[in-house]
């Protein structure tokens, strides 16, 4: 199949931008809460800052987190699934798709809230780590998750569940607090970059190891 501007291959690197990555988090963690405490409002996104301007917020957002746990299971998430991933894609892959995963569900995040006329202050790679998930489970569908290091749970299965989870979450108000239509967004961006750029239907490959 010939390819076009959309799903054109990048030629194969690694770097180990995962490790990049976590370490932005980290320094920009201890940034905002230990020196530059007001800062988490300009790198956050908050809905009345990105219309007064402050647009890059829609892409900041993924690099801020609000306290240890937070940012110590984010950053754990893509320690795991990232680094197997981007070992399989390359870092360069790997890069465009969980930044643009992140910032995609950033701006679905922004246009929601602003329907809503909500405005909540967005933080955290929840949603581009939702979306790490996901490609972790279409290239690695037979990998089993020990959920609290305990129970065993294949990663499609783990997607699904997880969807379920945070869809029923949004839909009742249950854990308000958390950002759970970013959640789904990271998820439904990660399966149409499989679509569009890999030419890959997850669900295709998860039927097919069952």
């Amino acid at each position: 199949m010939k390819e076009n501007l959309l799903n054109r291959k990048f030629k194969y690197t690694y770097s180990n931008a995962t490790f990049y990555l976590i370490g932005i988090n980290v320094f920009i963690f201890l940034v905002t809460n230990f020196v530059w405490r007001n800062g988490i409002y300009y790198l956050s996104m908050i809905p009345t800052f990105v219309l007064n301007g402050y647009v890059y917020q829609v892409f900041t957002y993924m690099f801020v987190h609000s306290s240890f746990s937070h940012i110590f299971f984010n950053m754990l998430s893509l320690f795991i699934f990232g680094q197997a991933l981007e070992k399989r894609l390359g870092t360069r892959e790997f890069l465009l798709y969980y930044l643009l995963v992140g910032t995609l569900s950033g701006i679905f995040s922004f246009i929601s809230y602003y329907i809503a006329g909500e405005n909540a202050i967005l933080l955290g790679a929840s949603g581009a780590v939702y979306g790490i998930l996901l490609l972790f489970a279409v290239f690695f569908p037979f990998a089993k998750v020990y959920i609290f290091g305990l129970l065993p749970i294949r990663a499609p299965l783990l997607i699904v569940l997880f969807f379920v989870i945070e869809l029923f979450s949004e839909a009742s108000g249950f854990n308000g607090g958390v950002a759970h239509l970013t959640h789904l967004a990271g998820l439904v961006f990660g399966y149409i970059y499989c679509l569009v750029r890999m030419k890959i239907n997850p669900f295709d490959v998860w039927k097919r190891t069952l």
